[in-house]
C-alpha cells in the first residue's frame, strides 16, 4: 500500500478549500483517506498565517512511514521545514522569441551600440 500525502478538495464552488491528508494512492482524490493533517486555504493572501496550517507531529510520523508529499505538498513541507525543499527544474518557453527572431534583435543591439 502506497501512501500519499495530497490535497482533498472541500470547498465549494468557486472557493477552493482543501484538507491536507494522508491517504492510499489507490483512493481517488475527495474519497477514502487514512487521516486529516492539515489544511490549504487559496483564497487567504501570500503571507497569512492561516494559509497552510500544518499539524507537523503527525506528518513528521507519516513521513518516517514511507509516505510520499505530491508535489504541491512538498513545497509546503519544504517551506515549514518539515522535508528538503523540492527542486524547481526551469522549463523552456514556448513564447521566447526563436533563433532567427534572437539573431535579428541581436544584430539590432549591436547596430545601436
Amino acid at each position: 500500500m502506497g501512501l500519499k500525502i495530497r490535497l482533498a478538495r472541500a470547498g465549494a464552488k468557486k472557493r477552493p478549500y482543501y484538507h491536507i491528508v494522508i491517504a492510499d494512492s489507490r483512493s481517488p482524490r475527495d474519497g477514502r483517506f487514512i487521516e486529516r493533517v492539515g489544511s490549504y486555504n487559496p483564497m487567504l493572501p501570500a503571507e497569512h498565517a492561516d494559509r497552510v496550517r500544518l499539524r507537523e507531529e503527525r506528518l513528521t510520523h507519516w513521513l518516517e512511514n514511507g509516505a510520499v508529499a505530491t508535489e504541491r505538498v512538498a513545497k509546503f513541507l519544504g517551506k515549514a521545514g518539515l522535508a528538503p525543499m523540492p527542486v524547481w527544474n526551469e522549463q523552456p518557453h514556448q513564447s521566447a522569441p526563436k533563433k532567427k527572431a534572437q539573431e535579428r534583435a541581436k544584430a539590432a543591439a549591436a547596430v545601436a551600440a
